[in-house]
């Protein structure tokens, strides 16, 4: 077929119901909202200046080129990422993470009553007994007065677990079933070793570039960590650091899966031809699968339609389920047979002007499909039979959201921010758990924006992080904030989870302990795979947190030397790509920058570095 058929019947379009500002009609191309940060220019397949940051990463702050701050302790406080003010900019004394803060808004489904304050008048600090008394007094109020919000569940049928991708970028995660907590929490392949204690084993240098250059992805496998460089993509040997093998490419790739098959097969972008002076630029036309054992380029394709009408349709990103690979953007969706490339649908114009922006793979296939006119598109979210693109089952998103995101496609978990509401760049105001099989929301679970720390690129459909679905539930981070030591740079935060059937929030939490913060990787069985970013003077850890007792493991732990932990420090993880994978961690760049000087130190920073404990 050309096409995916059109939306089922039972829940027709509100040609109507607009979603706030008017986005831009395609194939006219606007800046995409960012992380808070000023933009770099949009990229990955659509006219610009240079390439975006993509894949889902947060943008790269201008003033540095680099992927991390150093994490000296600053002589003057200083402005957080995301437009966050620091603990000492902050007014109001915020309460403890991981609980109610403000009447007017929703906490994982519960109507909010402001908490006592943690500092009497005068600023004098109350006591920790007097803070319980007080805290159990509200408590009462919120039992008795308030009533419990939450969506109408689903069917609550035990869903077939998806499994987590090897080697994928830190993000969307999908173990567990569908209904309410019922993990066991535990389990997973990773086991900590004897000497938790890692050592640095290589470092990759960067590639000299003319221009901004994307550089997203990077995967792990059995045998070889691989990694996007410039035209190419590069396997290097695990232990060692040494190339394997190199896949030279027409041009640089411009998306690539988060999602590899079980025998090592990846979907990619990638232009046609190499950038060249003055505006370094390409479209993002090609489409291909790349064999991660043997560095091979198994096929490679480029098709027309949609708003592309006879060129090539350009795409934004890119996904793997089953055997199809789909390709998405806003000259349309297309899929293809992941054995040979043969496509299984093309982009083509309709009536009711939907086009699929792009979908979420891995267990499933779910498209993020937007309708309507341009001063009145809408969303649907289409959970897709991976072979035919027929829909399953559809939800319209509510009045005021204009992009969405796919957190997990089974359990499916969207992300959007409703009428701009977040106001903070993460593109996330509320989370929507869907009965994928019906289409009916079963938890809509607000996410207060300055509350939590997960983050999606509003115009990509898979590009979320540090949001992790499993065992029936959503695990987000909380910003940070400060520690129990009240000391300058004391910031700590916690992962908190969610129960995807109702809303509510488990009654366990997850701390990252003074001067840590805690950024959700993946799943690994019923188990959290976390990385503990340090204080400047430590090491940084990989720990194991259960995903039900939220309990911890530590896994690996950097080396505290200061010139080792200067390279750790450089990979920020709002800026790297993090992955662990039986006993080793490799962190690396999203983005290259034409080198300043020879004397600036964030160009001697390398493209990627490993640490083990093997």
């Amino acid at each position: 077929m050309t096409q995916p058929p059109p939306p089922p019947p039972n829940q027709p379009p509100d040609p109507q119901g607009g979603f706030g500002a008017p986005t831009p009609p395609p194939p006219a191309q606007q800046p995409e909202p960012g992380y808070g940060h000023p933009q770099q220019p949009p990229g990955y397949g659509y006219p610009q200046q240079q390439p975006d940051a993509g894949y889902g990463y947060p943008q790269q702050p201008p003033t540095e080129p680099g992927y991390g701050y150093p994490q000296q302790p600053p002589a003057a406080p200083q402005q957080s990422p995301y437009g966050y003010p620091t603990p000492q900019q902050q007014q109001p004394v915020q309460p403890p993470y991981g609980y109610p803060t403000q009447p007017q808004q929703h906490y994982g489904g519960y109507p909010q009553t402001a908490p006592a304050p943690a500092v009497a008048p005068g600023g004098k600090k109350l006591s920790a007994q007097l803070q319980i008394v007080i805290a159990a007094a509200v408590a009462v109020v919120l039992i008795i007065g308030a009533g419990i919000w939450y969506a109408n569940s689903g069917s609550g049928g035990k869903d077939d677990e998806a499994k987590s991708s090897a080697g994928t970028s830190q993000g969307s995660g999908g173990n567990g079933g569908s209904g309410e907590s019922k993990g066991t929490g535990g389990g997973g392949n990773e086991k900590p070793p004897a000497d938790t204690q890692a050592k640095l084993t290589f470092q990759v240098p960067k590639p000299g570039v003319p221009d901004v250059t994307d550089v997203s992805g990077s995967w792990v496998t059995d045998k070889a960590y691989v990694k996007t460089g410039v035209n190419s993509l590069v396997a290097y040997d695990l232990a060692k650091g040494t190339a394997l093998w190199t896949l030279p490419l027409t041009g640089q790739i411009c998306g690539a899966s988060r999602h590899v098959t079980a025998d090592n097969k990846l979907p990619i972008l990638f232009e046609a031809s190499k950038r060249v002076a003055p505006r370094y630029y390409q479209q993002c036309t090609e489409v291909g699968t790349v064999d991660l054992t043997t560095g091979k380029l198994l096929w490679s394709t480029s098709v027309t339609g949609g708003s592309a009408g006879d060129q090539k349709a350009r795409f934004g990103e890119i996904t793997v389920s089953g055997t199809t690979v789909a390709a998405g953007g806003n000259d349309g969706g297309a899929a293809f047979d992941i054995a040979n490339g043969n496509p299984r649908w093309k982009p083509q114009a309709n009536d009711q002007n939907c086009y699929d922006l792009g979908y979420g793979g891995g267990a499933g296939l779910v498209a993020v499909r937007k309708c309507g006119p341009y001063e009145s598109q809408y969303v649907l979210i289409q959970n897709l039979n991976p072979t035919t693109g027929a829909p399953i089952s559809q939800y319209k998103m509510p009045t005021g959201v204009k992009y969405a995101s796919i957190v997990s496609t089974k359990p499916l978990v969207v992300a959007a921010d409703v009428g701009d509401s977040a106001g903070d760049g993460s593109g996330i105001s509320d989370f929507f758990s869907l009965d994928e099989k019906t289409g009916k929301l079963k938890a809509k679970i607000t996410a207060d924006p300055d509350q939590y720390g997960a983050r999606c690129r509003a115009t990509r459909v898979e590009s979320c992080t540090k949001a992790i679905v499993g065992n029936g539930r959503l695990y987000v981070p909380t910003e940070e904030h400060e520690g129990s030591t009240g000391e300058y740079g004391d910031e700590t935060n916690e992962v908190i989870a969610f129960d995807l059937a109702t809303g509510k929030t488990a009654p366990e939490k997850a701390d990252a302990g003074d001067k840590y913060t805690l950024v959700p990787l993946r799943m690994d069985g019923g188990s959290l795979i976390a990385y503990k970013a340090p204080p400047y003077d430590k090491g940084g850890r990989i720990v194991s947190i259960d995903g039900v007792t939220m309990k911890e493991t530590v896994l690996l732990e950097n080396p505290a030397d200061p010139t080792v932990n200067d390279i750790e420090n450089s990979f920020s993880p709002d800026y790297s790509e993090i992955l662990y994978r039986d006993g080793r961690v490799f962190m690396s760049a999203v983005m290259l920058s034409k080198p300043r000087s020879s004397a600036s130190p964030t160009d001697n920073e390398p493209l990627a570095v490993s640490y083990s404990t093997r």
